[in-house]
């Protein structure tokens, strides 16, 4: 597994686990797979699995998983690492073992590192941009139900960052909480009592917004779509405050970006699954 910030390296393993005893029970049922069944049992087999296009890989704790799950007597030949860059028609890896294993296990294997190389390739598309002006761009939590730390990991290993991975370890204080708390400063000090140590970031919609956000204490500043007369006082402003800009930003607006942080919904909204096979070589 790709390195880990230690805030959820444990909780992705267990992760990974679950989804795949899902993935695997919805394709199985309480009867197996039939069609595996024509295939002698003990015949045994090689297979491939390639990528049909340029991609950034990312999936391998996960096809890993699946075949440990199914049947452990299955070995795996890694042939690239998650976040690898890969041409079309590259060999990811060769498998051996039970023809029926394999065979079972393939589309659950695929449906996994095709969503996650999806995920990390357009995540490499938007490090490589934003590394000229020293952005930081971080995922958000439009994810896929059930997927948000495999796609959060898929970020990660595309070269981007993570924002907080659900609504339990960071606050994010945004217009519908201020209304509800009755103030940017009310909702911080209700923060600092409940939690002193979780990061306080606030989402502002105009100068006088972030002036107060700045003066209450929030860790970090999110610029929702500020007018541009607002935002140029923003950044006239000295201050040593993290800035997150956050809105309709894409590859071409990234240049746009004068934060240090820019959160970025397509990284695990716009996603198209990356091409890949599996082929059996030989009989044996």
């Amino acid at each position: 597994m790709k390195l880990l910030p230690v805030s959820y390296a444990d909780r992705l393993r267990s992760h990974i686990d679950a989804t795949v005893a899902f993935a695997l029970q919805e394709d199985l049922d309480d009867i197996g797979d039939v069609t595996a069944e024509l295939i002698p049992a003990e015949q045994m087999a090689t297979a491939r699995i390639q990528v049909k296009e340029n991609a950034v890989f990312c999936g391998r704790p996960w096809v890993e998983a699946v075949f440990a799950q199914l049947d452990r007597s299955v070995s795996i030949d890694w042939r690239h690492e998650d976040g690898d860059n890969v041409r079309a028609d590259t060999t990811i890896c060769v498998l051996q073992g039970p023809a029926r294993s394999l065979l079972t296990g393939e589309r659950t294997a695929i449906n996994f590192i095709q969503t996650l190389s999806g995920t990390a390739t357009v995540a490499r598309q938007y490090a490589d941009a934003a590394a000229p002006q020293g952005l930081i761009v971080l995922d958000t939590r439009k994810t896929i139900p059930g997927l948000r730390l495999a796609q959060k990991y898929a970020v990660y290993a595309g070269g981007c960052e993570n924002h907080r991975l659900g609504l339990y370890d960071t606050y994010l204080i945004k217009e519908n909480h201020i209304a509800a708390a009755g103030s940017i400063t009310r909702a911080i000090e209700k923060a600092r009592e409940l939690r002193t140590t979780q990061l306080i970031i606030v989402e502002v919609e105009s100068y006088e917004e972030f002036r107060e956000a700045l003066t209450a204490g929030a860790d970090r500043i999110m610029l929702d779509e500020l007018p541009e007369p607002d935002l140029a006082r923003v950044h006239a402003d000295t201050t040593e405050i993290p800035l997150e800009s956050s809105g309709s930003f894409d590859l071409e607006r990234l240049q746009d970006a004068r934060s240090r942080y820019v959160s970025v919904g397509a990284l695990t909204k716009h996603v198209r699954a990356i091409d890949f096979s599996m082929r059996l070589e030989q009989r044996d």
